[in-house]
């Protein structure tokens, strides 16, 4: 079994056309497409989610440890 990921775009009036080449030689294969609107596979933040975490860290405010000396680097030219 191969699997073939790909991100297209629907004509105007719903039909998903592919072309899709996989290497394998010529022979009768089954295909499965499952079809999966992107919007729908975008993260998106819980409901509250910022109004539940902002000032978090009031009281321990995040700190950034000294960074050091950066090295010398020789110019580009």
């Amino acid at each position: 079994m191969v699997t073939i990921p790909i991100k297209t775009r629907l004509e105007a009036n719903g039909t998903l056309s592919l072309s899709v080449p996989t290497g394998l030689p010529e022979s009768d294969v089954e295909v499965v497409v499952i079809i999966q609107p992107v919007s729908d596979s975008i993260a998106t933040w819980p409901e509250g989610f910022f109004e539940q975490t902002y000032g978090a860290f009031a009281e321990q405010p995040l700190a950034r440890a000294p960074q050091g000396e950066f090295d010398a680097r020789d110019t580009l030219h």
